[in-house]
């Protein structure tokens, strides 16, 4: 195959991957005044996880068994909020419940719990759209929902005009040397048309990829972080009695119904149902990949939504599921759904917990590897790098 060479680029920093993380970190590189490459595999950014995912704006609520990530999601809020006031949802009425049967975490833990991090925690005895036969306690709470298109459009236009950032979309790396200083890559498009490879030269590289990090890892040639991936629906649904109101039923096999940010839509997700296939391969590797069809490898994981392969949707499943909690004059009706794959750490199945890890993996010269899976976190780069 014949490539188009073009000359040697040099940067201060190589992020790869265009999602939230990727994004700000970028920006906050540029604004401290390095030179930083953007790298995104896909003709836009936030296409996969920073897109598909039920937007809660985490306050700590949901991982009672995971002090830390509780913490954490805490810990960030205040400022996420108020540098992005304009894309968040703070007008619904946020309700958290305890399921009579099969919670892991009980009315009195979970009121310790939230009393530990000082959030807002109300109960509820009474309410004419839940099902208290169902429901064991519920509780008043306070959570907010941002909006991940406007945030893509947000982020998109600034790391497009923001100077000292060059943004490479359709772009992947192709191979990666280093001596003592610098890293030297070849890099490639990923999109149609006639290969183009390109030299860049720089003393960092951050992977922030999300389902494709150990791929990534690979090729530059520092270690696997233990991953589990699993192919994963959000639903969008509407309900005439339900809107501008959320649920989450935790902690345990259950679900959530909430506002998908400012869009007027419910997001709808299940523990149960919303994981179609897990890979516990370091790399996603799923049965629906067939090697021919280059847009979608466990090297090179591809978007879910677009592909025909996609599972079939699981939403009456989840609708089921949740119906349950309320009462007979609530309705809902599924519109459509968005898959993505969602990562997380191996150790998180014993508390359920997601944490985020930014870890030097090579001193000299330079390479990050930035895990996250909560948007609060995004500050976190700001602690290592």
């Amino acid at each position: 195959m014949t490539f188009y060479l073009r000359p040697m680029q040099r940067f201060d920093f190589v992020v790869i991957g265009g999602g939230i993380f990727g994004c700000y970190a970028a920006l906050y590189l540029a604004g401290k005044g390095a030179r930083v490459a953007l790298l995104e595999k896909e003709a836009r950014l936030f296409q996969k996880a920073s897109l598909v995912n039920q937007a809660r704006l985490h306050s700590g609520y949901h991982y009672p068994r995971s002090i830390a990530t509780a913490a954490l999601s805490d810990e960030h809020k205040e400022r996420f909020t108020a540098e992005h006031r304009r894309f968040v949802n703070f007008t619904f009425e946020k309700y958290y419940a305890i399921d009579r049967f099969g919670s892991f975490t009980d009315p009195l833990q979970f009121e310790r719990f939230c009393r530990y991090l000082n959030i807002p925690c109300e109960r509820i005895f009474e309410h004419n759209l839940f099902n208290f036969n169902r429901l064991e306690a519920l509780y008043r709470t306070e959570e907010y929902s941002f909006d991940p298109v406007l945030l893509r459009e947000f982020y998109s236009e600034k790391v497009e005009k923001t100077p000292g950032i060059s943004v490479f979309k359709n772009t992947i790396v192709d191979s990666a040397t280093a001596d003592n200083k610098a890293w030297s890559l070849k890099i490639k498009n990923s999109g149609p048309g006639v290969p183009e490879l390109r030299s860049l030269e720089t003393a960092t590289v951050i992977n922030a990829t999300y389902a494709a990090t150990n791929a990534v890892n690979r090729l530059f040639g520092v270690d696997d972080i233990a991953l589990t991936h699993e192919i994963s629906e959000i639903a969008f649904i509407a309900s005439p009695r339900f809107a501008a109101k959320g649920l989450t039923v935790m902690d345990g096999p259950f679900g959530s119904i909430m506002p998908y940010g400012l869009s007027g839509l419910l997001s709808l997700s299940s523990v149960a149902y919303t994981h179609h296939k897990i890979s516990y391969d370091n790399l996603p590797r799923f049965d629906c990949q067939t090697a021919d069809d280059p847009r979608c490898r466990p090297e090179a994981p591809g978007i879910c939504t677009d592909c025909p392969r996609r599972p079939e949707s699981n939403a009456y499943k989840m609708l089921a599921q949740m119906r349950q909690y309320f009462s007979e004059s609530v309705r809902f009706q599924h519109l459509f759904s968005y898959y993505t794959i969602k990562s997380k750490l191996k150790a998180s199945y014993i508390d359920d917990g997601r944490p985020t890890e930014i870890s030097m993996l090579r001193a000299e010269p330079r390479f990050y590897c930035l895990f996250a899976g909560k948007i609060n976190s995004i500050y976190e780069v700001e602690k290592i790098v």
